[in-house]
């Protein structure tokens, strides 16, 4: 499996975008954040988030090839379960079988919610400093507020047996251990 430098330095040669690398740290921070509520592998999930957008830069034209892209790059350099989510996370727009595993709920929610939390971040004087679950839970009923975020994905989180305020706080809880590296702090 690679190592977190490895991971971060083959994202970083295929995504120049800041803010898709902020996004893949994020989902990383998120990831990690699951895998110790939930018991599992931290540094398999959170690998698995820092590079599930990894082919973006080369399907956000071609979205049908989102996630499919990225497993294919990583076989043998990532578990078959990690590859799985990777494919799942994007199985609306590529067609792969749905989720079915915690791995799987763990990154289409984890990943989705990154987008809820920064855009709540941004709004707000002190950044995602003091940031609570119950607010953004009240942003997550606009449908204007960061509108391209898939609610439906981050209720998802429901599958692992959280409640929505909890996935919530997780979430924003990950992230803020890594405000400063993705311009929140």
């Amino acid at each position: 499996m690679l190592t977190r430098e490895e991971a971060l330095a083959l994202l970083k040669s295929k995504n120049t975008e800041a803010n898709l690398i902020h996004h893949a740290l994020e989902s990383e921070a998120v990831l990690r954040g699951l895998a110790e509520r939930l018991g599992k592998d931290v540094e398999l999930w959170g690998v698995t988030g820092l590079l599930h957008d990894l082919d973006y830069a080369t399907t956000k034209i071609e979205v049908a090839r989102h996630g499919l892209d990225s497993a294919e790059w990583l076989e043998g350099q990532l578990p078959a379960e990690a590859l799985d989510a990777i494919r799942r996370h994007a199985c609306e727009m590529n067609g792969a079988e749905g989720p079915s595993t915690d791995f799987d709920y763990a990154l289409r929610c984890g990943e989705t919610v990154t987008g809820m939390v920064h855009a709540g971040a941004l709004v707000r004087p002190t950044k995602i400093e003091g940031m609570a679950a119950k607010s953004l839970k009240k942003k997550m009923k606009d449908k204007a507020f960061a509108a391209s975020v898939n609610r439906d994905c981050i209720r998802e989180c429901d599958k692992l047996g959280l409640e929505l305020g909890d996935f919530l706080q997780l979430a924003i809880d990950s992230v803020t251990k890594i405000a400063p590296e993705v311009g929140l702090a």
